[in-house]
């Protein structure tokens, strides 16, 4: 299987429960974790638009348009669930597999 769909939601999923978990009760409570996750974030930010961009280059336009759109469509589905206690985690592990993901399919 080519993990470039993948990647493209998890990383995208982690960015967003970042950028949504802006409250202190939505944060780690160590400081060491919520930096950690801050990098992580970021991190899962600029692999998926270089995702995005990479697949423009080497992949068929439809295939990052899908890509796109399903990154889209799982925001919303966390946004439509609203902040829970686990997005700190949820995100963190997500940037994690997403991050390989990507990782992996740059370089294969």
């Amino acid at each position: 299987m080519d993990p470039f769909l993948p990647a493209l939601i998890l990383l995208s999923g982690a960015a967003f429960i970042h950028s949504r978990s802006n409250v202190p009760e939505l944060r780690p409570e160590s400081e060491a974790a919520d930096t950690v996750w801050k990098y992580l974030a970021l991190l899962a930010l600029w692999l998926w638009m270089g995702l995005l961009v990479w697949g423009l280059v080497m992949r068929p336009w439809t295939q990052v348009a899908i890509g796109f759109v399903l990154s889209l469509a799982f925001n919303l589905l966390l946004a439509l669930r609203g902040p829970r206690p686990a997005w700190p985690g949820l995100s963190m592990v997500s940037a994690v597999l997403g991050i390989g993901a990507g990782l992996y399919t740059l370089l294969l």
